[in-house]
């Protein structure tokens, strides 16, 4: 193993702080909506690098076409949450999770 290999001890420790970082960011905001999706996201993208990592690992493309199946499901709930956070901000004026219990009936 030359200096400048690549192993797939890096690509996991990679994704292991990227989780551990869109965890963190979860429970440190639990104020601003646009924030926790970030997080939400962060963390498919942590995942989705380790499902990569092993697939290359074991020369099996089922990986890599699992991951096209979770960044369809990313996207898709990607656009739902920015579309609710548009309504909550037309109603409301604000984006704070504090202020979605105004919102109970």
């Amino acid at each position: 193993m030359s200096l400048g290999t690549i192993t797939l001890g890096h690509y996991l420790s990679l994704g292991a702080i990227l989780f551990a970082m869109s965890v963190i960011g979860i429970f440190l905001n639990r104020k601003n909506l646009i924030v926790l999706l970030m997080a939400i996201e962060l963390m498919l993208l942590a995942v989705n690098m380790n499902f990569i990592a092993f697939s290359r690992y074991l020369d099996d493309t089922a990986g890599q076409v699992f991951v096209f199946f979770i960044l369809t499901v990313a996207a898709a709930e990607s656009a739902i949450g920015l579309a609710i956070l548009v309504v909550l901000f037309r109603n409301l004026s604000t984006i704070n999770v504090d202020d979605l219990n105004k919102l109970k009936g």
